[in-house]
C-alpha cells in the first residue's frame, strides 16, 4: 500500500504565503514524478506544479513566478511554496505521485486526501 499525506493548508490573506508538504510512504519501488493539483468549487481538477524524477519542475501558467515546487533528498517528500497568493488560488490542493510499488512495478498514479487552501481577507 502507498500513502500520500499532505499538510500545510489553511487560511491566508491575499499576497500572503503558504507551504504545502506531501510525504509518500509504503511499499514504494520507484517514484517517477510527484506534483500538486488543485480543484476549486465547480471546476475541474487542474495541474499546479510537477517535478520529474530528474528534478525538473513544470508549472501551470497561472502560478508561474509565484509557486515553487521542490523535494527532499529522499525524493519521497515534495513541497509547494506558494507566494503572492490570490483569491483565485483558493481550492483543495491534492498531492499526486506517479510510482511503482514492490508488488506491482507497473507505474500508476496515487493521490493524497487533499488540503484546503483559502485566500481571503
Amino acid at each position: 500500500q502507498v500513502q500520500l499525506v499532505e499538510s500545510g493548508g489553511g487560511l491566508v490573506q491575499p499576497g500572503g504565503s503558504l507551504r504545502l508538504s506531501c510525504a509518500a510512504s509504503g511499499s514504494i519501488f520507484e517514484i517517477y514524478g510527484m506534483g500538486w493539483y488543485r480543484q476549486a468549487p465547480g471546476k475541474q481538477r487542474e495541474p499546479v506544479a510537477i517535478i520529474t524524477s530528474g528534478g525538473v519542475p513544470n508549472y501551470g501558467d497561472s502560478v508561474k513566478g509565484r509557486f515553487t515546487i521542490s523535494r527532499d533528498n529522499t525524493k519521497t517528500t515534495v513541497y509547494l511554496q506558494m507566494s503572492s497568493l490570490k483569491p483565485e488560488d483558493t481550492a483543495v490542493y491534492y498531492c499526486n505521485a506517479h510510482l511503482s510499488t514492490t508488488t506491482n512495478q507497473a507505474p500508476a498514479g496515487y493521490w493524497g486526501q487533499g488540503t484546503q487552501v483559502t485566500v481571503s481577507s
